[in-house]
């Protein structure tokens, strides 16, 4: 897999171990990784921008 594969909401959900809701939940806030919306309305998340996000998450705890 590279940094620009994208990934699906079940990729997320299962990378990061949290139910579907958690996840739609951060999305809507803004406090979730970048997405990218596609014209039927579903979202993928280059694995790169989701790294970075996690990454910062990282940090924030540290």
């Amino acid at each position: 897999m590279t940094d620009d594969d994208l990934m699906t909401i079940d990729d997320l959900r299962r990378c990061l171990k949290v139910p579907r809701s958690t996840l739609y939940k951060w999305l809507n806030t803004g406090r979730g990784p970048r997405s990218i919306k596609l014209p039927n309305g579903s979202r993928r998340f280059r694995r790169s921008d989701y790294l970075q996000w996690l990454e910062e998450r990282e940090k924030g705890f540290a």
